[in-house]
């Protein structure tokens, strides 16, 4: 259970942070800067909450409470290693990926194929959620470089990948199922 009894301890007023497993890093670290962005992109969900209604709020809560596991996954390195803590790391699973996928599918079934690029807009709901994929897209890069050089949890890659595809057909489903959406018109203002 998490108690914040104190919100600020000054142990970080010199450049480090805590890992989950107890251990300081710097707080520039790609690992620290990889789980930042996995929170940055949380906010940008908590933004697009504000316009979603029915089953697409639902969704985004569930994904926001899938982006605090993720953290919780990606502040806690070595996996190998979790059988040595005093406490069972959360770890990102394959459910939680095959829960978007199904998601995707039924998004997708109402909407039409693409005959262009698509363009950030229509619906604030819509703009809102392709901020959200391109947030995600940052935080998946940084996951993987992290992952380059030290552990991490592949499922947490492949929740990122899935979840910013998730994000892109969500917002077209906030465009009136596509009807609405933004088409890239290639060299439009030449």
């Amino acid at each position: 259970m998490v108690v914040l009894s104190k919100i600020y301890t000054k142990t970080g007023d010199a450049g480090e942070t805590a890992l989950g497993n107890g251990a300081r890093v710097a707080k520039h670290s790609v690992r620290v800067s990889a789980y930042g962005t996995v929170d940055e992109t949380n906010a940008t969900v908590g933004l697009a909450r504000l316009h979603a209604t029915g089953d697409m709020a639902e969704a985004l809560k569930r994904i926001s409470n899938d982006l605090f596991d993720l953290g919780a996954d990606l502040c806690t390195p070595d996996r190998h290693l979790d059988a040595g803590l005093s406490y069972t790391p959360l770890r990102m699973i394959e459910g939680q990926i095959s829960r978007l996928e199904r998601e995707i599918d039924a998004m997708n079934e109402k909407l039409t194929p693409l005959r262009s690029f698509i363009l950030p807009g229509g619906s604030v709901l819509a703009a809102q959620l392709h901020l959200c994929r391109t947030v995600c897209r940052r935080a998946e890069r940084l996951v993987v470089e992290t992952a380059t050089m030290e552990d991490v949890n592949p499922d947490a890659v492949r929740y990122l990948n899935r979840l910013s595809d998730w994000f892109f057909v969500a917002g077209r489903i906030a465009n009136n199922d596509g009807k609405d959406d933004v088409l890239w018109v290639p060299g439009l203002t030449r």
